[in-house]
């Protein structure tokens, strides 16, 4: 006879979660953290009181349910995808505020559970509070919304749906290739309702993470396209950071002179100054890597997604016979570009690779010359970081103090905004895990919820959350989340009266910076053209619980940055930056300009958008 445990459909989730562990290379660990939660009707007399008092999957009180899923995708980035959060809402609203977090986990690649609250299964008293009602079909909730965001959905109407959902469920969680946001929408009366559960799905499970390894016959392909090239760059993505390829990217480089361009997911494959690194590439990349991408014969992307920043917008490989290899966990992506799909774990892969290619190297001048362009771009970004003396100060300049300050191990962090291109051309990055962007889903709000997240998995770095005055207006409730958990962040907020990434895009096609200034409105105008809206930070961010530091310089931040290392609670530093100071060099973006207008400076714009648009390739020969 199977044995089997009585417990509702909550309780039998909980203890279903505690017991599962995940293991690779040997080493095994459980794999969910905690559960995020915020309760309501829907969730708090199910998994609420599933929760209530339970030891082994710790309860964490967040302020938004979106900033739960931001920091739960945080953690997994850190723990490089094998270990992750629950979270749970009420239904409705609740529900509902988790989507745009889950279509950045889902964006990003990263696991994050939702347990989201729904309507009665039942069917008793309906419409229930917060109900969505279609007049064709009773079978639909807010929460089927979820669908094309997640990498797996269900609805768990029955109790005996769960085993088959929570298998489901890991199965999505822990694969390397298929990961993202997974979704079991739970009714409140079926989560209450009890049922006998097979003991076997409440045992410990071990879900082994495979390092998949590619077929040899196109790796033996892939090792002659490289013996025949003499201007081949690899592309590094996130997937060298998540397989912890790191190491063996460094030697594998060093030994063949292949040069290095980095994405934002895959900034830290290598350290800053070793010479085949030439920094960011795309249309936020550095001289080097746009000079080196429009040349290059082959192309090796390593775990990338070739976003249109990486490819800036598919014109930054100009050599009319460039080819691409393309190694990826996920087929989906090995395959882009008409690319040699080498489908497997980066590690092993380069690994394997690096044994068929006997004594290749590439051309002496060649490396040369991109050794030269990683210490030319060195020197540039030791000037962009001079204090110059100016008030307000520039983004650069505080980019740069903060740089200069941070151990090799802390984390810089962002998402959104200007800064992330700044940050990802000017940062120099040591260690793998020192550089945190989330730019997949580039969501603004990201950033402070995220820095919660990267400290809880990684509690001996410090974390130096850089956020703008949009961002922080949007989302900056988890300080007080920090604050309770006792989980330190230093916040470096930057305040230039607007949004400055998109008034710069704006400005760029000929809209004028219009809509993105912070200003009253004008009576005598009726437009958004007064003053500049005040906004006091600093007593915002005291009224939430944090240590608080007012910077007007880059001597003055450099000493609020000493200050903030030696507190132990959150620090928020607040300084004003210039927002018309923006550093040149970034490469073509495509955004759509308006094909007619009166307005001057939008032809201009068009203009020049039909000339770039001569730039773009397909890449399919």
């Amino acid at each position: 006879m199977i044995k089997t445990k009585r417990l509702t459909v909550a309780q039998a989730t909980i203890e279903f979660l505690i017991n599962q562990h995940v293991e690779r290379d040997g080493k095994r660990h459980r794999f969910f953290a905690g559960c995020f939660g915020i309760f309501g009707h829907g969730n708090v007399a199910g998994l609420g009181e599933a929760l209530l008092g339970r030891k082994g999957l710790r309860y964490y009180q967040t302020r938004n349910e979106q900033a739960m899923v931001h920091a739960a995708a945080a953690y997994a980035k850190m723990k490089n995808r094998l270990a992750t959060f629950a979270c749970t809402t009420s239904i409705g609203p609740g529900a509902t505020n988790m989507i745009t977090a889950a279509a950045g986990a889902t964006i990003n690649r990263l696991p994050v559970l939702l347990l989201p609250g729904d309507i009665f299964s039942k069917r008793c008293a309906p419409p229930v509070l917060q109900q969505l009602e279609l007049a064709s079909s009773q079978d639909f909730s807010v929460n089927d919304c979820f669908k094309p965001i997640s990498k797996y959905w269900d609805r768990i109407n029955r109790p005996e749906q769960l085993a088959s959902a929570l298998m489901e469920a890991m199965r999505v969680l822990t694969s390397q290739a298929e990961t993202g946001a997974v979704t079991l929408a739970m009714p409140q009366d079926v989560q209450a309702e009890a049922y006998d559960f097979p003991s076997g799905l409440l045992s410990e499970r071990t879900w082994v993470i495979p390092r998949a390894r590619p077929d040899i016959e196109l790796l033996r392909k892939a090792a002659c396209l490289i013996r025949e090239s003499k201007k081949p760059l690899i592309i590094a993505g996130g997937g060298v950071i998540y397989s912890e390829a790191t190491e063996m990217l460094k030697g594998f480089v060093k030994n063949r002179g292949i040069p290095v361009a980095e994405t934002f997911a895959g900034k830290g494959s290598l350290p800053y100054n070793v010479p085949e690194n030439l920094g960011a590439v795309g249309s936020t990349g550095t001289p080097g890597a746009t000079e080196i991408s429009a040349e290059a014969d082959l192309i090796i992307g390593i775990g990338t997604r070739y976003t249109d920043f990486t490819t800036a917008s598919r014109s930054a490989f100009q050599n009319p016979h460039v080819r691409f290899i393309n190694i990826n966990v996920a087929e989906f992506d090995a395959y882009k570009n008409a690319a040699l799909p080498l489908v497997g774990d980066a590690r092993v892969v380069l690994e394997e690779l690096d044994e068929l290619l006997d004594d290749y190297e590439v051309g002496v001048a060649y490396r040369e010359r991109v050794a030269g362009l990683n210490k030319k771009w060195d020197r540039t970004v030791s000037d962009i970081y001079t204090c110059k003396g100016r008030i307000p100060v520039r983004q650069a300049e505080v980019i740069g103090a903060v740089n200069d300050f941070v151990e090799a191990t802390d984390v810089v962090l962002c998402a959104a905004g200007s800064l992330p291109g700044d940050l990802h051309k000017l940062w120099r990055t040591m260690d793998p895990k020192g550089f945190h962007l989330e730019y997949g889903n580039s969501c603004m709000g990201y950033e402070i919820a995220g820095g919660l997240g990267a400290k809880m998995a990684e509690p001996d770095r410090e974390i130096y959350v850089m956020v703008g005055d949009g961002s922080y207006l949007m989302m900056n409730h988890e300080i007080v989340t920090s604050i309770q958990e006792g989980v330190k962040l230093v916040i470096i907020q930057l305040n230039n009266y607007g949004y400055g990434s998109i008034g710069a895009l704006s400005e760029s096609v000929g809209c004028q910076r219009f809509g993105t200034k912070y200003r009253m409105r004008k009576s005598g105008s009726g437009n958004l053209d007064g003053d500049p809206v005040k906004v006091d930070f600093a007593a915002n961010a005291r009224s939430l619980g944090a240590h608080v530091i007012k910077a007007e310089d880059i001597p003055s931040l450099t000493e609020a940055l000493k200050e903030a290392k030696n507190q132990t609670k959150t620090t928020v530093i607040c300084i004003e930056t210039d927002l018309f100071a923006k550093e040149s060099g970034y490469a073509w973006w495509e955004v759509a300009v308006a094909e007619t207008s009166k307005i001057e400076s939008v032809k201009k714009a068009r203009a020049a958008y039909e000339k770039n648009k001569n730039n773009q390739r397909n890449y399919l020969d």
